[in-house]
């Protein structure tokens, strides 16, 4: 089961960094979405591995999503998510500034901001409070 990882130091600028430069950038199935964007962002505030790597530019639109996830033996995000990163926290209202979220609708994969979660969208960056997220994990 993988662990949480230590986060870089100014782990905080960059978290703040990323968020404004995802309302800024145009989202784009494969390259700029919920899930590639959150797994970049785990990754630059931690060191640690590229999962998205298992994706990044495979698809270009929704339905070519779900072709990679069922490649990579996932129906759904959710499955992704423990696959990736294991067990979620039992309280999803438990996770901190930079834990990996999962909720929305559609589900999406974000990032915790505070008592908010961002997630990378078609309609741009959207803010959702923590409490409308079914699963988080800590980074």
């Amino acid at each position: 089961m993988p662990m949480p990882m230590t986060r870089i130091p100014h782990w905080e600028q960059v978290l703040a960094a990323a968020v404004t430069q995802a309302e800024a950038r145009p989202f784009a199935w494969g390259q700029h979405d919920c899930a590639t964007w959150a797994f970049d962002l785990r990754r630059d505030l931690t060191g640690g591995p590229d999962h998205a790597a298992l994706w990044r530019g495979r698809y270009r639109t929704p339905r070519g999503c779900q072709r990679v996830l069922r490649r990579l033996g996932w129906r759904t995000l959710e499955e992704g998510g423990r696959a990736l990163l294991g067990a979620p926290l039992a309280d999803p209202r438990l996770a901190q500034r930079g834990d990996l979220v999962l909720g929305g609708a559609p589900e999406a994969f974000g990032v915790v901001t505070g008592a908010r979660a961002v997630f990378v969208a078609p309609e741009g960056l959207v803010s959702l409070p923590l409490s409308s997220c079914r699963l988080a994990w800590r980074t």
